[in-house]
């Protein structure tokens, strides 16, 4: 059962990316079923890329993704990866005086794809379901309301309601204090025609990336910056772990970022939109994209991938649906063969039409 204020109301359109990390994926169409000319307009790339801050070697040298880190999908050939990885320093560094592992993944496009592509990452174990995490939010902060710390304090936030100087967690609850912060950059592409020097970028934006039924939830909050604390896992964005006039928190009427990690998903490896481009064609080449290593995976066995992709009308790639039909298929022949050899065997004796008569009289 959904919380209160969740919506569960799918998207209005099949062809809307938002449905990949929710129950929507139901309704997409799994490879085994689809007509070939329906999977081969969906082609999707996705990197794996847990264990760059450890195996990747030191920028510039760059090394070859294993094979079971990249799975690829386009109609004339697989894709290609390399990694490497560098010391940065980001801005919150100012704070910490902690430095973090920049990522550099550089993979080919074999084959050009239209607009729109959509950039997700994908978590796995990961488990957004659990009956406690859903519901560690409250409805009335997020739309804005300065909701007393003693009512965060006993409510579904707890114990993520109020910090240890009393003040309202904001945004409080495990959903909010446990987003995907990875710094995840736009794609450059290495190699464009005509042979120059010079690169180009291929932008993303983070507009349009959550529900229209999402956005409504959310408003400009009524705290002040002195009232409120960040969540534990955020304190490191703010001088002395604080909000402040000059470093306000961050505005989540206008974060569809946020606005989509909110929206919890239903099954532990799930994949949330990051940017979408509905303009630019992806061109055939070679890309690189930096992303800033911070969300820790590997503490609770879970991995993060990067994902671009395209739809089409039906959705995006997905084999699931198809695999459970095989599946529940297969069941369903093998229970009717086991229950055509039973009656073979033993068929079944007729009753006594009889007794299905309501005028007979009883026997005395």
């Amino acid at each position: 059962m959904a919380p209160e204020g969740k919506s569960r109301k799918p998207a209005s359109m099949a062809t809307d990316p938002h449905t990949e990390d929710s129950f929507a994926n139901i309704f997409h169409c799994g490879d085994h079923l689809c007509p070939s000319w329906w999977t081969t307009t969906v082609s999707e790339i996705i990197i794996d890329y847990t264990y760059c801050d450890s195996r990747a070697p030191d920028y510039p040298k760059y090394e070859n993704i294993p094979e079971n880190f990249v799975e690829s999908y386009f109609p004339q050939s697989n894709s290609t990866a390399t990694w490497s990885r560098e010391v940065f320093r980001p801005p919150e560094a100012n704070f910490t005086d902690k430095n973090v592992w920049r990522c550099r993944l550089q993979f080919t496009i074999p084959s050009e794809l239209k607009p729109p592509v959509f950039l997700y990452y994908r978590l796995t174990n990961f488990y957004q379901n659990h009956r406690r995490y859903v519901k560690s939010f409250d409805a009335n902060q997020l739309k804005g309301v300065a909701v007393p710390v003693s009512t965060l304090k006993g409510g579904n936030c707890k114990p993520l309601g109020e910090n240890d100087n009393q003040l309202a967690i904001y945004p409080c609850g495990l959903i909010a204090n446990s987003i995907f912060n990875d710094t995840i950059y736009n794609l450059t592409l290495l190699n464009p025609a005509g042979g120059t020097n010079e690169t180009e970028s291929y932008e993303f934006t983070q507009k349009n990336i959550a529900w229209p039924s999402d956005k409504k939830k959310y408003g400009k909050t009524q705290y002040k910056p002195s009232e409120i604390a960040p969540p534990p896992d955020w304190v490191d964005n703010y001088p002395n772990g604080t909000y402040t006039d000059e470093y306000p928190p961050r505005d989540i009427s206008t974060d569809e970022t946020f606005q989509v990690w909110m929206r919890t998903a239903g099954l532990p490896d799930f994949r949330k939109l990051h940017g979408r481009n509905d303009n630019d064609i992806l061109k055939v080449g070679t890309y690189e994209v930096l992303i800033d290593y911070k969300y820790p995976v590997t503490r609770y066995g879970g991995t993060k991938s990067l994902v671009i992709s395209t739809v089409s009308f039906l959705g995006g790639k997905n084999p699931f649906l198809g695999i459970a039909y095989i599946a529940s298929g297969i069941v369903c022949v093998l229970f009717g063969c086991i229950f055509t050899a039973r009656h073979l065997h033993k068929p079944r004796k007729l009753g006594d039409h009889t007794y299905l008569s309501w005028n007979n009289q009883p026997a005395k």
